[in-house]
């Protein structure tokens, strides 16, 4: 474990480095449980126990790169949820400058990047609520695809910055990642969620497109008309009914 991880970061940040740990984010709450402040970073060349999404195993091979940061924003969790969206943009941001202007990275529904429509990106929110109603901390879990990607996947495809042509140093990708945050995050705490939504919109992927969305108990097709502003997803079905999406998993047709 090391302490900084050689990366130049505004005062907000406190960086942890590890070789190999268990999971970023287990740490990241064992942090907050501590009572540490917001802008705690773990960062883990390699993680054992890496999970995604429902529960899902997230490989994690030395390479890419795994990292989970403490928030505390003082909300309540439905503004808190929206916060994927602005770690979305800060990752699409921080990956697609590294790579040629017209490598089409984009974001999806709600927060997966994607680089020509193949998953580069992981995001994953965990939180606590106070018994006020207001959330305690936010652990921001994320992990990108440097160098491999998992040749099966339950969803999307995958891919990596090293099989799209770049092969950026793992510091100044989450260099890149943390500078963005902030700046959105700050954005976020003094005008809200509107302009966050304006710039994920500005990089989504299948809006005004034929979508299907699969539920728990029901798939659905439709257009993807907007996001509103609760960062739900708003599906046009054929009958001209608009339907909120806050859950599910989104597939463009072809």
């Amino acid at each position: 474990m090391s302490v900084g991880g050689g990366l130049n970061l505004p005062p907000f940040f406190d960086v942890t480095v590890f070789e190999t740990i268990g999971s970023t984010n287990i740490e990241a709450r064992r942090l907050a449980e501590e009572g540490n402040l917001e802008g705690r970073v773990v960062w883990s060349k390699r993680q054992e126990q890496g999970v995604g999404r429902r529960g899902r195993d997230w490989s994690s091979p030395t390479g890419n790169l795994y990292c989970s940061l403490l928030l505390r924003p003082e909300c309540d969790p439905l503004a808190g949820a929206r916060l994927s969206f602005l770690i979305a943009v800060a990752l699409q941001k921080a990956i697609a400058a590294e790579l040629p202007t017209d490598s089409d990275v984009k974001v999806k529904w709600p927060n997966d990047v994607l680089v020509k429509g193949h998953k580069i990106s992981g995001i994953l929110l965990e939180s606590k609520t106070r018994p006020d109603g207001i959330l305690d901390y936010v652990i921001v879990g994320t992990g990108v695809n440097v160098v491999s990607f998992p040749d099966i996947t339950d969803g999307l495809p995958a891919t990596s910055l090293k099989y799209q042509g770049a092969q950026p140093k793992l510091e100044t990708l989450l260099s890149a990642y943390l500078h963005n945050f902030l700046e959105l995050y700050m954005i976020w705490k003094h005008s809200g969620f509107a302009p966050i939504r304006e710039q994920w919109l500005e990089r989504a992927v299948g809006i005004g497109q034929q979508i299907t969305v699969k539920l728990s108990d029901q798939m659905l097709m439709g257009i993807f008309s907007d996001l509103d502003m609760d960062g739900a997803l708003v599906l046009r079905l054929d009958t001209g009914e608009e339907k909120l999406i806050t859950a599910g998993e989104v597939f463009i047709v072809p």
